[in-house]
């Protein structure tokens, strides 16, 4: 493999995708060969990164006059598995926010798309390369089986992120789009099977499609007796009183994200504090013959955490690595579909009113 950088086309110059090329304009590793975008977001950005890359709107005739070496997909999930497929058949190896497509068939024509060109597909779960999170998980594992898991993440979205929610609904619900993160980290923690699954869903406002949701409400079960709650909700209505929760406990005591700047009042919207822990309360369960407690509370603090920017940027370098290095991505892919599976399989419970066995 030759040490010369890899050209890198950016598709989707909005929040993800901005960030994204901000990593790859920095990294010795990477070269941005073009901005891709419909709107002015490739403008904008350009400008921020005070640069001067080519900029196209059609993603067809970017691929066709950069001929990258890989691809940066960060565009809403209804053009992911179409935009996959074109820059794998280009000979690319791609990086793809989640959710990997809008459909699972789609996300596994992707999968098998890569297996057949050879090729690398990374995809966005940033709180994998989180430490504090995978500290989290970790400590989640050592609370023995099974786990009880309760998540959720509201966001009061108004202005500009209303109108990226708003569009982001036109293919996904809420529980769909943010909740394969969750459903990722609820398997990592119990390392078990998904076995069940049932949800709930509100349609709260107009400004979406009839068959749509902004709001929903999972509750996974798994194969070990674990399980797991969710939920999301998106829009100017949704409250701010409880939209940062992260907990989990089993049979030897419990651990809790305590988050208290970024879970205060007018953050829910904010990217930069979704992936905040600040700090990690871990509770023992072990009582004495009295049945009081005989360890106290431990508190796993988080000062140099890392930010949004520091997150993407370590999602590129595993990026860069996992091409460099030739890394076996099949268990990667896998897992990014079968959260896909366990999401869906909740919005069909939403839209049936019924359990749904996986």
């Amino acid at each position: 493999m030759t040490n010369s950088p890899l050209r890198i086309l950016v598709v989707g110059c909005g929040n993800m995708g901005a960030s994204h090329a901000l990593a790859y304009h920095q990294m010795d590793g990477f070269e941005i060969c073009g901005l891709v975008a419909r709107g002015d977001s490739k403008q904008v950005l350009n400008e921020k990164l005070k640069a001067d890359y080519p900029l196209f709107s059609s993603y067809e005739e970017a691929l066709e006059t950069t001929k990258p070496d890989a691809v940066c997909i960060s565009t809403y999930p209804d053009t992911h598995e179409e935009y996959a497929l074109k820059a794998l058949a280009a000979g690319c190896h791609i990086f793809i926010e989640k959710p990997l497509a809008d459909t699972v068939a789609g996300s596994e024509r992707i999968v098998e798309a890569a297996k057949e060109a050879n090729k690398k597909v990374v995809v966005g779960y940033i709180l994998r390369h989180h430490p504090s999170w995978m500290k989290f998980t970790e400590i989640a594992q050592g609370l023995g089986q099974p786990l009880v898991m309760r998540m959720n993440l509201n966001q009061q979205s108004h202005g500009r992120m209303w109108d990226v929610h708003r569009n982001l609904m036109k293919s996904l619900s809420p529980i769909v789009d943010c909740g394969v993160h969750y459903i990722d980290v609820m398997c990592q923690m119990t390392g078990s099977k998904p076995v069940r699954v049932s949800a709930i869903g509100a349609r709260l406002t107009d400004d979406i499609p009839e068959d749509n949701y902004n709001y929903g409400q999972l509750q996974i079960t798994f194969e070990n007796g674990s399980v797991g709650w969710y939920e999301a909700g998106w829009g100017p209505m949704v409250s701010e009183t409880a939209f940062f929760v992260k907990d989990v406990f089993g049979p030897k005591g419990s651990a809790s994200i305590v988050a208290k700047e970024a879970s205060g009042a007018g953050k829910s919207d904010s990217v930069d504090d979704h992936t905040k822990t600040e700090s990690i309360r871990i509770h023992h369960a072990a009582i004495d013959a009295n049945n009081e407690f005989v360890k106290n509370d431990e508190w796993v603090e988080m000062k140099d955490e890392p930010g949004h920017q520091e997150l993407c940027d370590r999602e590129q370098a595993y990026f860069l690595k996992a091409i460099q290095e030739d890394i076996d991505l099949a268990s990667h892919l896998e897992d990014a579909v079968n959260s896909l599976k366990v999401a869906f399989a909740c919005d069909e419970s939403v839209k049936t009113g019924k359990m749904v066995e996986l």
